[in-house]
């Protein structure tokens, strides 16, 4: 199932562009000087995203959180994002609770649950995104659109990410059959393995969502970093030779020049430990269509690998359990 929701990524894509032009954000009372995400797993990695795809031009800084409180600049001259797909998730409700008595500029995206609720209740602003998707971490496009929307309505962005959406969408049609093919190869390549995940610092949030699909849809562990920073750390790690990993570079061919310079140099230190070197490069020109090529690439890899792993990608009961004891307490 979660192979065909992939397949719908394009499609969702448009229906969040269109569920974002027509939502009301009312403009706020002081002037905004930082935004503050709270959201986790596939609703808060749109944020990450978010964060990145605005950096050059957003004046103000845009923070994520992921976890029950909130920092104490968080004030009346904050945007305070509530992104949560169920609308019911703990550690976003109890950020959003501390929230409401700051005077901060409050819009909730959820699908529903108490945090639509208490937005209804407040007179908050808020995004209702489609409720019937049977897991949120295959909502990334509503998520992260609604976010740019946000910014744009209140005048801290223009429209130049929207418009990449658009752009990225045809790209992702127009190639899909190309990726899912890719896709497959490199699902067999890592099949047996831990996969690494590389790319440079401007592409982050592509690297934490391969990891987080390979972690929960295709059942396994891995992990990430990136470049430059890997190489004043990580780097010196490679000692070992073990064939039980692999490494995944995602690549731009417009990455900073420093930075290409120094993954290819990385490749000729790490081949020597690890095998195979797999590298990913993405198509499109600008970084928001770049990001949602080489996301989509990355999704089915981790779906492909489910399939030959014999795991049922959808499931999360670890999870389940998880929320289930917490709340015995």
């Amino acid at each position: 199932m979660m192979m065909s929701l992939v397949d719908r990524f394009p499609a969702q894509l448009q229906e969040a562009l269109e569920i974002g032009a027509a939502a009301t954000i009312r403009p706020h009372t002081k002037a905004i000087n930082k935004v503050y995400l709270a959201g986790l797993g596939g609703s808060g990695i749109g944020g990450d995203y978010v964060a990145e795809f605005v950096a050059d031009e957003c004046k103000v800084p845009y923070i994520v959180g992921k976890g029950y409180g909130i920092p104490a600049f968080i004030d009346e001259n904050t945007l305070f994002i509530a992104s949560s797909y169920s609308g019911n998730t703990e550690e976003t409700l109890a950020a959003f609770d501390l929230a409401k008595n700051t005077g901060a500029k409050i819009v909730i995206v959820s699908s529903g649950g108490k945090l639509t609720q208490y937005a209804q209740d407040l007179d908050l602003d808020y995004i209702t995104v489609p409720g019937d998707w049977p897991s949120p971490r295959a909502c990334l496009g509503f998520s992260f659109v609604q976010q740019l929307f946000i910014l744009n309505k209140l005048g801290m962005i223009g429209t130049s990410q929207i418009d990449q959406i658009k752009a990225s969408i045809n790209l992702l049609k127009f190639d899909q059959d190309d990726i899912k093919t890719e896709a497959e190869k490199v699902a067999k390549q890592l099949f047996g393995k831990l996969p690494i995940i590389y790319t440079t610092d401007r592409m982050e949030a592509v690297a934490v969502r391969f990891r987080q699909q390979i972690n929960e849809n295709s059942k396994a562990l891995c992990w990430h970093h990136v470049i430059p920073e890997m190489n004043h750390n990580e780097l010196v790690g490679w000692r070992d030779k073990n064939e039980s990993l692999a490494v995944v570079y995602f690549r731009n061919k417009d990455d900073h020049k420093r930075n290409a310079t120094r993954i290819d140099i990385n490749k000729e230190i790490i081949s020597k430990y690890a095998s195979p070197i797999i590298e990913i490069w993405s198509k499109g020109t600008s970084l928001v269509e770049q990001a949602m090529y080489l996301t989509h690439v990355g999704d089915y890899i981790s779906c492909y690998l489910a399939d030959m792993r014999g795991m049922d990608s959808i499931e999360v009961d670890v999870i389940d359990y998880l929320k289930g004891e917490l709340a015995k307490l």
